[in-house]
Formats: structure tokens, sequence, C-alpha cells
């Protein structure tokens, strides 16, 4: 899980230093794709069903501005001030990786950098409560907590999630809660933390695609992640390059 966790954090790397105005989505999934498979592993999402889905065409998660999560990487070309969440998920040799960012696009006004500040802020404070003897919503209370405090509204219909030996398992990780409640964690349970927040209402929608969801009110969206290992002391973050 450390390999697939680092392999989600060079993609991620890797886009950082591509994204830009005039660049389309699906050029940064191609270089995505690419990548995960000179790595010797395979882009977990592509291919992936919900139910009764249509099987997700890409290899990242693109999503643009009002957009919270599962954006369809595509011939859309990224402007000036966009902002792009981009969350990938890796399968190497039957283990799992998981992380997202969001990226400006060029020079963003005050108030999205402050979006992006506070949302991955919300991840850290979320990952510091990632300790044996807490509870699930411990993390989740404390995410909550530092986002309403900044005036946003995390997302109540999606959720972060355990990860393993496959990409979502249990438990789920709402970004709200009430502290002391959920699953006790134990030492060495693997989880993905990633809070998705709104500058507007909480409140979202599925777009005629089937899988890009939408802010309800059309206002912007920010999302982070990372997996992370519960432990005693200080929680261990998987998703990043040692």
């Amino acid at each position: 899980m450390r390999e697939s966790n680092r392999i989600a954090c060079e993609v991620l790397d890797l886009i950082e230093k591509q994204v830009k105005p005039g660049v389309t989505t699906i050029e940064l999934d191609t270089l995505a794709e690419d990548h995960i498979r000179l790595c010797g592993a395979i882009p977990a999402f592509k291919g992936y069903r919900q139910g009764n889905s249509t099987p997700y065409p890409g290899s990242i998660c693109a999503s643009v501005n009002n957009e919270v999560v599962h954006g369809i990487p595509g011939e859309r070309v990224l402007q000036e001030g966009d902002i792009l969440s981009v969350d990938v998920g890796i399968n190497k040799d039957g283990f799992f990786g998981d992380s997202a960012r969001t990226y400006p696009v060029g020079k963003i006004d005050a108030e999205t950098e402050r979006l992006l500040k506070i949302t991955r802020e919300a991840l850290f404070v979320g990952i510091a409560e990632a300790r044996s003897g807490n509870y699930v919503h411990d993390i989740s209370a404390s995410i909550q907590e530092h986002v309403e405090r900044a005036g946003y509204n995390v997302v109540r219909e999606l959720v972060g999630h355990g990860i393993g030996r496959s990409l979502h398992e249990e438990p789920a990780v709402p970004n709200y809660g009430k502290r002391g409640t959920g699953m006790k964690l134990i030492d060495g349970l693997v989880l993905a933390i990633e809070p998705m927040v709104n500058i507007g209402t909480f409140r979202v929608k599925v777009a005629k695609d089937g899988w890009t969801i939408l802010t309800a009110d059309g206002r912007l969206s920010a999302h982070y992640e990372h997996s992370v290992i519960v432990r005693n002391g200080e929680a261990e973050i998987l998703s990043k390059v040692a």
C-alpha cells in the first residue's frame, strides 16, 4: 500500500507541473495513465462501476470549478482562474492507493485561494485525529468544525473510506459528525480521508453523464485527500513521496 500511494503522489506531482491555461483534462489523464502503467500499476478508477453505472472511463477524476468530484477527463480546456481537483487511484499488486489535490489554473482570486487553503487545512486537521483509541467521527467532527468556522460547508452525500485490498472499504469516513461516535480506530487501519468543501451550500447534484458531482448552487468546490495509516501516536501519511 505504501508503494501504491507513492505512485499516486508521483502522479499528482506530475500533473501539478502541467496544470495551466490551455491544457485539456484528457491530456492530464493521458499523462497520469502513462506514468501509472510505467510503474507496473493499474489505474484503479478506469472501468470502475458504482451500482448500475456505466464504467468510469478515465484514469483520474478531473473536476473543474463547481464540479465537486468524479469529473470525467475530456476536451475541456482549462482557463485562467479555474480550479481543478484531481483524484487518482492506484492498484499495485492488488493493494490500493488514493489521493487528491486541487490546483489553481494560473492566477486565482483571493476567495478561491482561501477555499483551497481551508480545504487543505481541514485534511490535516482530520488526519491529526486518526490515532488508535479515537473514533471515526473524531476525524469527521474536526474537519466539519474547521470548515464551518471559515464560513464554508462540507459535502455530506460523499465520504472518505477505508482502503486496502479494495479501493473502497469500511469504515465510511464522513466529513461531518459528532465526536466520540463511529467505529473505534485501531492500529494498522488505513483510511482515505478526503474533505470536499463548498463555498456555498453543502448540497450537490449529479450531472447528465451519471458520474460528475456538481454543487447544487453552481459555486466553487475544492477537494484534498490522503491515505493514512492509523497509529498510536501520529497518523502516517502513505500518499506522499518519501
